[in-house]
């Protein structure tokens, strides 16, 4: 290998003694051991084997080695990379055409499920149609966006024509690509192969010129996976070119987003073999001794529970070694087709692989492509729409396959939306009275993924930046509001972060600036809406870390309402006065992309002129993966159903290292802003939010600001109008928040941050986004009055039924009356006027009966009262 070393006898010796006692290896360790030969080696393999048989024995199989029956589809064999050791990929004058057809897809998959196969391999380049004219003609003739959906297409055939499972090999996905595919296929994969920049960057290394083979990009499919729950096959390619101490920074990558999410079911350690008519055709095979420590370092740095395997036709009939390396699996093999990225080297037939398994003591056993652990726990790792699909293939007892299970297809659909009521549906009010039956939902040790691992993720603010960090100079503060005071939306990233360090006097000077300005963008009015929260549902397996509401379908407090019980109570609360019902829920896993349609349409049924404010950024986005629709055409059908704003929610802190801390599975920051701006685009109205106090930073909060204002700025000069109709500022409420429950995070905002960031905001969006909400369902009524004296010109709405927040341990009630808000706002000395959600008039008619029921339903208010 390039650059490498060997390493000192001694060295050897220490890394041994570590590997015997279990102990945790290092980088440095591992690269020794990675050298191991002769005896050396023999050693190392018999700790791999040892830690390899503990697993098979706590996972209930000792002794099993596993496989998967598969065939192989190579849906296309164009791609946009150049690897130099590819004969897989070619050109279209190459091939009869740039796709398989779907008959002969079907055809395919059927000889397999004659055969016994279970799992339709589908394997294609990366992204064909962005370099090939072909590729995009054959695609946009058929009627397909892209490659993407036309692997989604043939997925949902080969489920409903054979019954065979697809795993897919489609390249590089991005996190909408897995929401998107998760519904199709029990599991998926791409090979990490290196972490080497080198062999990326330098000309006439294997992977220059390969956009997809950047290390950062692949690392980060790896941890969309996870953030998206599927089962997650990846590996190394070893002997292209990289040095010992890559492949071991290969290594402890894998074991890092291994165990940050728990995705990855399987690891395969690959061998390069040259193939002729390559770049890389005179390079020398990878030894198999190199294989062999390289498997047993794996197995030791990745511990027993990961599941590990060399593909059988590459190793040249070592099977006693790569077992003794620590493997458990032979990957698949297929009885019908040819390893199309290996066709030189034939898979071995599945009697002879028993055979030689049963040889060393091993009974060979075949498994689903999704590994039994995830098969057996269901949930979130299935999704509903391909479930069935796994579950008629599988022994229920052990998770592996069910060999005598017919494989026949089997109608893929999505579920009808059954909007059922089910589980603790009077939550909304329960809450205030009963509380919340425990602090935590039943999976918490898991959904979240790695605590440990997590705190690595921990942003690390500069010098001057954290939450406790010393004051700054008074003079920088002056400056800074000197700026201000003529050009307050003017002012630098360094001029804001010394306005939020703002105390004492200057901290009173920055609310009363920011006062004056809300005076002369928005009048004295504090304005509020006369509104109805319905969260239809809370069950949800995203894994959202700072969420307290979210349950298992499982849990005491989880609950689904049914489409009467939602537009009951959207009549209930127009009956009160309300114009506007702010609907919003998990993601549950049952519920159809066209659910939030349903809906929609259900309270316009029964309450045509009520203001429908609903589905959340990361609805909508789950809403177009499942019903397989671009943002846009989602957004039109929603509208079509009634849709009329969304919330800006969802967003948190638009800043991808914050949010995968704050968050497993939620969409990333890059996502939200095409909702957003998509829905701009199309006239429909939405507010923004900012939820600060956590893990994040002072200067988190300027980008964010700054981010709205830009993006107001756009629909403006798009479209002619702002986007944005408020921003509300969202106090982080850590009491029951899993985060901080897991001592990650803070106890939120103090009240001299909430003061400021709420008077910056005003500054740096004036003249863009004219009002500013503080949220009362967060914030001491005291605070409230504080923000109002400090640009805030907005105090929400009478909400009805607040249990996000209250769920997290906020003790400021689940609701409103008017009186109660006209008494927090009267001592400002300031008119309260009650608005639409775009802060239009509301008619005389509508306030005289809001007035009438003080702006909640009777159902709500009756369990406020003492029971005699």
């Amino acid at each position: 290998m390039n650059g490498d070393q060997e390493p000192t006898a001694s060295a050897m010796r220490r890394a041994l003694a570590r590997a015997r006692d279990g102990k945790a290896l290092d980088a440095a360790e591992a690269e020794v051991l990675l050298h191991a030969r002769g005896d050396d080696l023999d050693t190392l393999l018999t700790y791999a084997e040892r830690v390899r048989d503990a697993g098979l024995e706590a996972a209930g199989r000792a002794g099993v080695i596993t496989y998967s029956r598969s065939v192989f589809i190579p849906l296309t064999r164009l791609c946009r990379d150049r690897c130099h050791y590819c004969t897989f990929a070619t050109v279209p004058g190459k091939l009869h055409a740039p796709f398989l057809s779907p008959d002969e897809v079907v055809e395919i998959a059927r000889q397999g499920a004659a055969m016994g196969c279970k799992e339709a391999l589908i394997t294609l380049g990366d992204r064909p149609e962005d370099r090939w004219t072909a590729a995009k003609e054959w695609l946009d003739a058929r009627g397909y966006d892209d490659t993407l959906s036309y692997v989604r297409a043939m997925s949902i055939l080969i489920l409903e024509e054979t019954g065979l499972l697809p795993h897919l090999n489609p390249g590089v996905l991005g996190w909408s690509d897995f929401q998107r595919l998760k519904p199709v296929a029990a599991s998926m994969g791409m090979m990490l192969e290196t972490t080497s920049e080198r062999l990326f960057t330098e000309r006439g290394q294997p992977h220059y010129g390969s956009p997809d083979k950047d290390p950062k990009v692949r690392l980060r499919v790896l941890q969309d996976a996870g953030r998206s729950s599927v089962p997650f096959t990846t590996g190394l390619l070893i002997g292209i070119g990289e040095t010992l101490a890559e492949r071991a920074d290969s290594i402890f990558a894998l074991r890092s987003a291994a165990r940050e999410y728990g995705a990855i079911q399987e690891l395969i350690i690959q061998n390069f073999r040259a193939k002729p008519d390559t770049a890389m055709m005179h390079r020398p095979d990878a030894e198999l001794c190199d294989l062999a420590a390289t498997i047993a370092v794996t197995r030791l740095v990745l511990g027993p529970r990961m599941r590990i395997q060399a593909p059988p036709n590459l190793i040249g009939g070592e099977y006693e070694l790569m077992l003794r390396a620590g493997i458990d699996d032979w990957g698949g093999v297929s009885p019908l087709t040819p390893d199309h990225v290996n066709p030189e080297r034939p898979w071995p037939q599945v009697d002879e692989l028993a055979e030689r398994s049963a040889d060393l003591g091993f009974e060979l056993r075949e498994r689903l492509p999704a590994y039994p652990e995830y098969v057996r726990q269901g949930e979130p790792w299935l999704d509903p729409r391909v479930a069935p699909h796994v579950r008629a293939l599988a022994d229920p007892a052990t998770g592996l396959a069910n060999e005598d299970a017919p494989v026949v297809g089997i109608p893929w659909q999505e579920p009808e939306t059954q909007m059922t009521a089910s589980g603790r549906t009077d939550l909304h009010t329960g809450i205030d009275t009963e509380g919340r039956t425990t602090d935590r939902r039943g999976d918490f040790d898991a959904v979240y993924g790695d605590w440990d691992e997590l705190r690595e993720r921990l942003p690390q603010a500069p010098a001057g930046a954290g939450a406790d960090a010393p004051r700054r100079f008074d003079p920088e503060i002056r400056a800074a509001l000197r700026h201000a005071e003529t050009d307050p939306a003017g002012l630098s990233d360094a001029e804001s972060l010394a306005l939020l360090h703002a105390d004492g006097p200057e901290l009173e000077a920055l609310a009363s600036l920011a006062d004056a300005v809300r005076k002369d963008a928005v009048g004295d009015d504090v304005t509020f809406t006369v509104t109805r929260n319905i969260n239809f549902t809370n069950v949800c397996y995203t894994g959202c870390r700072f969420c307290a509401f979210a349950q298992r379908r499982t849990d005491a407090d989880a609950y689904t309402l049914s489409l009467d019980q939602v537009a009951d109570r959207a009549a209930e609360a127009w009956d009160a006065g309300a114009n506007e019902v702010c609907m919003q829920g998990g993601i549950h896993p049952d519920l159809p992309g066209t659910a939030y349609f349903d809906i929609a349409r259900a309270v316009k049924e029964r309450v045509p002129d009520m203001h429908v404010h609903a589905f959340s950024p990361m609805e909508v986005v789950n809403g177009a993966a499942r019903t397989n629709l671009s943002i846009r055409q989602w957004l039109e059908r929603a509208r079509e159903a009634g849709l009329d704003s969304i919330p800006g929610t969802a967003a948190e802190i638009l800043d991808d290292d914050i949010r995968w801390v704050l968050t497993k599975g939620k969409l990333p920051a890059a996502e939200w802003i095409e909702v957003i701006t998509t829905a701009h685009d199309l006239g429909i109205p939405t507010t923004s939010t900012m939820m600060y106090g956590h893990v994040d930073t002072p200067a988190h909060w300027v980008a964010h600001i700054k981010l709205l204002r830009s993006l107001q700025q756009r629909s403006v000069e798009r479209n002619g109008r702002p986007g944005f109709t408020e921003f509300v500022l969202l106090p982080f409420v850590h009491t029951n928040s899993p985060i901080y429950l897991a001592g990650l995070a803070r106890t939120g905002p103090t009240v001299r941050e909430n003061r400021a960031v709420h008077a910056l905001a005003r500054l740096l969006l004036n003249g863009a986004i004219d009002n500013i909400q503080c949220s009362w369902v967060k914030l001491a009524e005291d605070t409230c009055r504080q923000l109002l004296a400090g640009g805030v010109n907005d105090v929400g709405g009478t909400l009805m039924e607040e249990t996000i927040s209250r769920m997290a341990g906020s003790d400021n009630g689940s609701f409103k009356t008017i009186s109660d808000i006209r008494a927090m706002v009267a001592p400002t000395g300031r008119p309260l006027r009650q608005r639409t959600t775009t802060y239009g008039e509301v008619s005389v008619e509508r306030q005289a009966v809001a007035e009438a029921h003080d702006g909640v339903a009777e159902s709500v208010l009756r369990p406020r009262l003492p029971v005699v």
